[in-house]
């Protein structure tokens, strides 16, 4: 019996001799140009003929194009990383038809990263030793952990990112990863600015606000790259300082996310969530900043794939629930409940932490959806007044407008 392993991608950073560091910049171009090109005769294809181009038939473009005089240059570089970037496109166009994305864009060279992916015929892996397709000696990568044992890569993917530094991600399949012993322990989760994450166990975990503590510094360099001439050599020099400002703060905060996901989904057997839309929040100019420091999309991105990796269950609720109104204790909804208020009593007696009792509530939900297999909402009121603990059933069309808070 064939055991089927995950795939993980390692990531690596690697400091490239000037011919590579040439030779991959050229491909990064030309990975560019194709793409473009490509998205470009798709684009007029559709809109003139309504005619749908697949992947078959730009490859033969690609061809044809490496035989004229003005794009000769596409063949100066590996094949591969062409060939890869016109199945992303196609992929790309897939998640359009099905409408699980937007029209592909454009690349931009300013804008877009940058980035080739090599496959097993344009890359060779013996003894931690990598050479790519067109290059004389291996990559020179600082391992900072260990591939898994006897890891053969799939694919590889060259990059460069903003402040200049390159990196080597290697696609493995990791024998590691494999679903953990069961523990009946579940939590939910609500998500927030000041605590990053409130458990229903009560815990807080702070927000470290990675952003805040560079904040400082950050401006500092935006204030010397004002002062520098667009497109001279020191407003490149200040531009990529501000580019390794954002990359020190990206990178501890997904270091940090990592660690609380990972830590989340070893303990807990359910883990429940609210459906957040951070990009409707990212609107809200006050809130805008701490929003985009807090990562939410990302956290719950590590969650999702985390718990697939584990074999744990993750449940997402209504964003419409009530959570923050809804009493945990007897369930009483209230009217209003205004963001200044951290703390308050019900008139059943019990006196609540806003956000514990929000956690507690979605866990509750969570669990009703994890056994009913659909959405929930509040009971609605009884003659007394209250409402039950008890969750209900929703038709799935109905959930939204159900699960409305009143007020």
């Amino acid at each position: 019996m064939t055991t089927t392993h995950v795939k993980r991608a390692y990531k690596f950073r690697f400091y490239p001799t000037d011919a590579q560091a040439a030779e991959l910049s050229r491909t990064f171009g030309c990975v560019r140009k194709v793409y473009n090109m490509a998205l470009a005769v798709r684009t007029e294809a559709w809109t003139q003929r309504q005619e749908r181009v697949n992947y078959a038939a730009t490859s033969a473009m690609l061809t044809a194009w490496k035989k004229t005089e003005s794009l000769a240059f596409l063949s100066e570089v590996s094949s591969v990383p062409l060939q890869q970037a016109l199945r992303h496109l196609q992929g790309a166009f897939s998640n359009f038809w099905q409408k699980r994305a937007k029209y592909p864009r454009f690349k931009s060279k300013k804008k877009s990263r940058d980035s080739a992916e090599y496959t097993t015929s344009a890359f060779r892996y013996r003894d931690s030793r990598l050479t790519l397709a067109k290059m004389a000696e291996p990559l020179d990568i600082v391992w900072s952990r260990p591939l898994p044992d006897s890891a053969s890569p799939s694919t590889v993917t060259v990059s460069r990112d903003a402040a200049g530094r390159w990196f080597v991600s290697m696609l493995c399949d990791d024998p590691d990863i494999k679903p953990l012993p069961q523990v009946d322990a579940a939590v939910g989760i609500d998500a927030g600015i000041t605590s990053l994450m409130t458990l229903s166990t009560g815990e807080k975990i702070t927000n470290p606000r990675h952003e805040r503590r560079d904040r400082e510094r950050l401006a500092k360099a935006q204030r010397e790259l004002a002062r520098k001439a667009k497109g001279s050599a020191n407003w490149e020099k200040a531009r990529r300082n501000v580019a390794r400002v954002h990359a020190r703060i990206a990178d501890r905060r997904r270091d940090s996310l990592h660690k609380l996901t990972t830590r989340i989904v070893r303990e807990n057997q359910t883990v429940v969530i609210e459906d957040l839309t951070v990009r409707n929040m990212l609107k809200n100019k006050r809130l805008a900043r701490a929003v985009s420091d807090a990562s939410w999309a990302e956290l719950r991105t590590m969650l999702e794939y985390k718990a697939r990796w584990y074999g744990r269950n993750l449940v997402t609720i209504d964003r419409w629930f009530p959570s923050s109104k809804l009493c945990s204790a007897c369930g009483t909804i209230r009217d209003k409940m205004p963001l200044n208020i951290r703390e308050w009593e019900c008139d059943c007696g019990a006196v609540h932490d806003r956000d514990v009792n929000a956690a507690r509530n979605i866990l509750a939900a969570g669990l009703a959806v994890a056994a009913c297999g659909d959405g929930v909402r509040p009971q609605r009121s009884t003659p007394d007044g209250r409402s039950s603990v008890k969750q209900e059933v929703v038709p799935p069309r109905r959930q939204r407008a159900a699960a409305q808070p009143r007020g």
